[in-house]
């Protein structure tokens, strides 16, 4: 994904043997020295796991590797994903199917305790939190927490669109996300966005043409186009870089990316 052109990867672990979300710290020490020496892309390290876990697990890797950026929800949900059981019959491990199911009863819990948790928590190692925001609520939690002195700006806005529970995918509800992150925020926020599901390359290019930034992935999507199983990553990147550049823009660098955002640089990361 890197050498396709991402600026910046999200990274998350899973048990090599059942391929469950794992957020030990040992689970992410497989990969992180690796990744760094082949790379100068910034690593942005999870805190979101899996709905399943607590707070208390989901920022342990951010905690002990001190990370240039970490993602930080902001705030609960129903985090639906068991409509994909209609159109997925076939998985890898039997635990898959049943998380899907259990997810048609589950709140991804985000409280205001559990953020403060993560922002104390993280406070001394100057990471810079990508803060998603999967409805318009998220965005005054997120300035509630600016208001009291507990996140500094630039602030790195995720806006999170189509997921059940979340915020839809229609053009109004990502204006209305912008409109509300440019009245909260004015021009101390970095704007970005992920489309799930079939919508990603939609959203990217909506967003894109409107001045902000993009995030596309497996993890949001396992589709490159109508009916078109990605099949990496860097293809999902090499699409969307077409769609930028043909908007006449440009793929930021690391370089570019950790100036925009402020980040405190690769030498500062304790992996």
């Amino acid at each position: 994904a890197a050498e396709a052109g991402a600026a910046i990867i999200h990274l998350h672990a899973r048990d090599p043997v059942t391929g469950k979300p794992d957020q030990s710290p040992e689970a992410f020490a497989r990969f992180l020295p690796q990744i760094k020496a082949r790379t100068d892309a910034v690593l942005n390290l999870t805190s979101g796991g899996s709905p399943f876990m607590t707070i208390e697990e989901r920022i342990q890797p951010s905690m002990r590797f001190a990370p240039e950026v970490a993602s930080l929800n902001m705030g609960s949900l129903n985090f639906a994903l068991f409509p994909m059981l209609e159109r997925f019959k076939e998985f890898k491990h039997d635990w898959e199917r049943k998380q899907l199911e259990d997810s048609r009863d589950l709140i991804f819990r985000n409280t205001f305790k559990d953020i403060e948790f993560a922002l104390a928590a993280c406070s001394a190692n100057d990471t810079r939190f990508e803060f998603e925001c999967y409805d318009i609520g998220h965005l005054y939690n997120l300035a509630h927490f600016a208001d009291r002195g507990l996140v500094k700006a630039p602030f790195f806005v995720q806006s999170v669109f189509g997921i059940l529970g979340g915020i839809g995918v229609h053009h109004e509800d990502v204006s209305h996300m912008r409109r509300t992150a440019d009245r909260l925020f004015g021009s101390d926020y970095q704007w970005s966005v992920l489309g799930a599901g079939r919508h990603q390359m939609t959203i990217a290019a909506l967003a894109a043409g409107m001045g902000g930034n993009v995030r596309v992935g497996l993890e949001d999507s396992l589709w490159l186009g109508r009916g078109t199983l990605a099949e990496s990553n860097a293809q999902q990147v090499r699409q969307v870089r077409k769609i930028i550049e043909a908007l006449g823009l440009q793929v930021a660098s690391p370089t570019e990316a950790r100036e925009i955002l402020q980040l405190k640089g690769a030498d500062k990361v304790r992996f």
